[in-house]
């Protein structure tokens, strides 16, 4: 299991330079790794922010959702302008363990729709479950910080691949599992509105998606 308190209180720092049209101001931002209880409260607080998801999550069903799994929370957080000593989170990702064999009706119902697509058989497998950028703070590289960060963890924790479930309709999400090479697993059509329909992508983890994100980085420094 991950160590539950790995992170509190400090934060690895990643420079990053703005590209042409975004946010100049940006020069750097911080990764965090939080703890269950501290993060569950920040992501409750952060998903207001985003307008788009017809339901938020609390933080009672976040921590029920990790309490007894290995989990990882991650967040981006910039330093204020008017206040460069106090940070806000802007960008966000959850993940955790998902079980061949799941009790949790909701887990279970994901492991049945995914059998067909996802060997669980000897396998480690990582759920993205949750994570987005606000809206005004998108397009400026922090999603893509967060999911190297979480390969990196994911690896080292001994998973062999990541699976994230999104809806037809969210095609920044899309794009950009896209760019960060997701292959689309499965298709899950909705009987009436396409946009609803469920697309389920994957992504084998091995040691050259570690050379792979440390030369992307190369790049952007």
């Amino acid at each position: 299991m991950v160590d539950r308190d790995r992170g509190a209180g400090r934060a690895g720092e990643i420079g990053r330079r703005p590209q042409p049209g975004y946010n100049a101001s940006v020069l750097e931002f911080q990764i965090r790794e939080y703890p269950l209880q501290q993060g569950a409260l920040e992501i409750q607080y952060i998903e207001e922010y985003f307008t788009e998801f017809p339901r938020k999550k609390s933080a009672a069903e976040i921590l029920e959702r990790l309490s007894d799994r290995t989990s990882l929370i991650l967040m981006a957080e910039v330093p204020l302008p008017e206040d460069p000593s106090a940070c806000i989170p802007v960008s966000f990702k959850v993940l955790h363990e998902l079980r061949e064999h799941e009790s949790d009706p909701k887990m279970f119902d994901l492991v049945e729709r995914i059998r067909d697509v996802v060997d669980f058989r000897g396998k480690k497998i990582l759920y993205n479950w949750l994570g987005a950028t606000r809206r005004d703070w998108r397009g400026q590289g922090f999603f893509r910080a967060l999911s190297e960060q979480q390969e990196e963890w994911a690896l080292d924790e001994g998973f062999d691949e990541i699976v994230v479930k999104t809806k037809n309709r969210y095609y920044d999400m899309r794009g950009t599992l896209d760019h960060l090479q997701y292959d689309v697993i499965k298709f899950e059509p909705h009987p009436e509105d396409n946009q609803e329909s469920k697309v389920y992508l994957r992504k084998r983890l091995n040691e050259r998606v570690r050379r792979s994100n440390r030369t992307a980085g190369a790049r952007g420094q």
